[in-house]
């Protein structure tokens, strides 16, 4: 039996491509413990073995790359002091907007400090985003192209597309934002029976029967007891939020609960709201669900749990971290995700007890003053979900998960080969790619776009000074020759522009071998 150990790992380390960790762990601890009854030392060092791939990989640069990406900041900024000090004496003209000379004595409408980003960088480089999309954002695109006459002040189109842009930036997970007549004929056909819109509340009488079937289906899909859904995906924090806290005088009960606790006994404060997302979309990782759990309990507090980029994008059915890490839903106090990504659509949900429903039906400013859903995108949820769940008599849901992950773990895998320095899981499907410096981000975005790659580029202030990156997007949509393709030209501009800053060595089967962690366990 010892014997076969190696070869056992082998096969649970290939199974665990294909099932989700927990899934695998869950498999190995009856496999091993009812059938074989091994040793517990080599029981656990294979479950490490196996867990080892859900870690998370935030590989620090070289020294170098940190003091060049400082210098190239400084050099910017004391070359933006010299271009402000050109428009102070009126030998270059400032085109932001700025007080008129009458308006000195009143309260400045414009911080002029707090431009000077905006001024002196981000002008400069600004044709990387905002760039205009003029067709599907599916796996490929249409840009509209244009140029600047006054270094990025203002653009002027030139009339020209380009045209099948491999779409690397879109939140289109699974792929559901497509033109297929078949599949948008139901959605078609309820622009037909209730309009483009309710133009009232859920309250009065917007309330539709599709509505209702759309709670019920989210509800099951999520396996809680109610849900309620809303139009707008940002809505659905920022109107819901302040119902289940009260953000009034929140400095001042903070101060108060600092120093003197809770009235009377001033024993600390119990009820704690906390608030977590399932993969962050900046950094690619995925939350320590079960490690956030424990400490729910352990103090007692409520959990909120942000699901944007995570629902319908990992776990096995696509039913999120919850599935992922085989975490009970009830254990969340608070489910909250939005339709804009995986699903193809807008909007958003909050889930949960039914308690925790009603009462975000009568307090929930969403609820009570925002029109409700548009019925042909609450038609195109139901859809998608029902393909996911396969209640539409497809496999097409499934299919499409599958191939999500597949494509991750492809495209994550190839990246390390290739010496670039990305972040986060291997599970998440954001994946970001470290530049680092500020001249190397703009002269990457431009040069993927002439190779008819479109990325997004993030750097200060949406990230740390030091840790500017391009964020790729992986869909179910992108086929492998399309990823292939993507992978080619990022090795190829990864050693023009010299981005390759990983010291770690991978093998072509990464899952099996990391060269760098045996040397670091050795």
């Amino acid at each position: 039996k010892a014997n076969n150990m190696a070869t056992v790992s082998d096969i649970f380390i290939a199974l665990s491509e294909e099932v989700p960790k927990c899934h695998v762990f869950n498999l190995c601890f009856f496999f091993f413990n009812i059938y074989f009854r091994v040793k517990e030392d080599i029981f656990i060092g294979l479950c490490i073995a196996i867990m080892k791939h859900t870690q998370e990989s935030f590989e620090q640069a070289p020294m170098y790359v940190a003091v060049m990406t400082y210098l190239g900041f400084g050099i910017v900024t004391l070359f933006g002091y010299f271009r402000d000090f050109l428009r102070a004496v009126g030998l270059e003209k400032c085109h932001l907007a700025q007080e008129r000379e009458e308006q000195k004595d009143f309260v400045p409408l414009y911080q002029d400090f707090e431009n000077f980003y905006t001024r002196n960088l981000y002008m400069r480089v600004r044709d990387n985003w905002n760039r205009p999309v003029c067709s599907l954002p599916g796996p490929v695109f249409d840009l509209m192209e244009r140029v600047s006459d006054d270094y990025n002040w203002t653009f002027r189109f030139t009339g020209r597309t380009l045209h099948n842009v491999i779409n690397m930036g879109s939140y289109n997970y699974l792929g559901f934002a497509e033109n297929n007549a078949d599949f948008l004929q139901t959605v078609a056909d309820k622009v037909n029976q209730y309009g483009a819109s309710v133009c009232s509340t859920r309250q009065e009488i917007g309330n539709l029967s599709i509505h209702e079937e759309l709670e019920q289906l989210v509800a099951n899909f999520l396996g809680v007891e109610a849900s309620m859904t809303y139009g707008m995906g940002f809505a659905t924090n920022s109107m819901n939020i302040p119902a289940l806290v009260d953000m009034h005088s929140l400095e001042k009960m903070l101060k108060e609960a600092v120093c003197s606790g809770q009235p009377r006994t001033h024993r600390p404060w119990k009820k704690i709201l906390i608030m977590v997302e399932g993969i962050y979309s900046m950094e690619g990782s995925v939350v320590r669900l079960p490690d956030i759990i424990a400490l729910k309990k352990k103090y007692k507090a409520y959990l909120y749990l942000d699901e944007a980029h995570s629902i319908g994008a990992v776990g096995r059915s696509g039913r999120g971290v919850t599935e992922l890490f085989n975490v009970h839903p009830a254990d969340v106090d608070v489910m909250m995700g939005t339709f804009t990504k995986s699903f193809g659509a807008a909007g958003g949900y909050i889930a949960g007890k039914k308690d925790l429903v009603d009462y975000l039906r009568c307090h929930s400013h969403s609820a009570v003053y925002s029109s409700a859903m548009s019925p042909p995108v609450t038609e195109q949820i139901i859809r998608a979900m029902k393909c996911i769940m396969g209640k539409d008599g497809s496999t097409e849901g499934i299919r499409r998960i599958r191939q999500l992950a597949e494509n991750t773990r492809y495209f994550r895998a190839r990246l390390k080969e290739m010496g670039f320095i990305i972040y986060g899981n291997d599970d998440s499907p954001v994946v970001p790619v470290l530049l680092y410096m500020p001249g190397k981000v703009v002269a990457f975005a431009r040069e993927m776009l002439e190779r008819k790659i479109g990325v997004v580029v993030v750097g200060f202030p949406a990230t740390p000074i030091t840790e500017a990156r391009a964020r790729f997007c992986v869909s179910a949509a992108h086929t492998r020759d399309m990823l292939n393709q993507v992978l080619h030209h990022m090795n190829e501009v990864g050693d023009a522009l010299c981005l390759k800053f990983s010291r770690r060595k991978y093998s072509s089967r990464p899952d099996l071998c990391d060269e760098a962690d045996f040397e670091l366990d050795s």
